[in-house]
């Protein structure tokens, strides 16, 4: 049975709520494993382990949140030329941006050898002040809805070889 990793890291909840939505669509695929990991306990062995990978993560500062690069700093050598050719999405939770966030991702990936099958699925709360950007999120039903649609289209895709 395929694997698909979803490695994610949330400061404020609403990268984590995404995380969860895309891994409950995956898991309506049944010949398919969805692995659901925060990034400080991914590894190397995780990344090696999985087929395809779903990377969840807040926007800060117009960059990728911090854990989420240690991440990729700590299973980037390791896994280096282990994994060409796998499959992988992206989803950002963001203020009012995250293309910043998107494309670290997919510089990351594409030093990884990663073959990107969606664009970027970006979702952003709109938080302006010092406050609104560090309160915990609730991310609207639409958006959880969207995230949970690429679990499922990637699930599916893996599972049936598409990707």
């Amino acid at each position: 049975m395929k694997t698909l990793l979803i490695v994610y890291h949330s400061m404020t909840g609403a990268a984590e709520q995404l995380a969860r939505a895309a891994a409950e669509g995956a898991r309506s695929e049944p010949d398919l494993c969805t692995r659901l990991l925060r990034a400080p306990q991914a590894g190397a062995d995780d990344v090696l382990a999985g087929d395809a990978y779903l990377f969840v993560a807040p926007e800060n500062l117009a960059s990728l949140a911090g854990l989420m690069k240690d991440f990729f700093d700590r299973i980037y050598y390791p896994v280096l030329d282990r994994i060409n050719g796998r499959p992988y999405a992206a989803l950002i939770a963001a203020g009012t941006d995250g293309a910043g966030a998107a494309r670290q991702i997919e510089r990351i990936a594409t030093g990884l050898r990663l073959r990107a099958v969606a664009a970027p699925l970006i979702v952003r709360n709109g938080a302006q002040t010092a406050a609104a950007i560090m309160a915990p999120k609730t991310v609207p039903a639409p958006e959880l809805a969207r995230a949970r649609e690429l679990g499922t289209a990637l699930a599916v895709g893996v599972a049936s070889g598409i990707y």
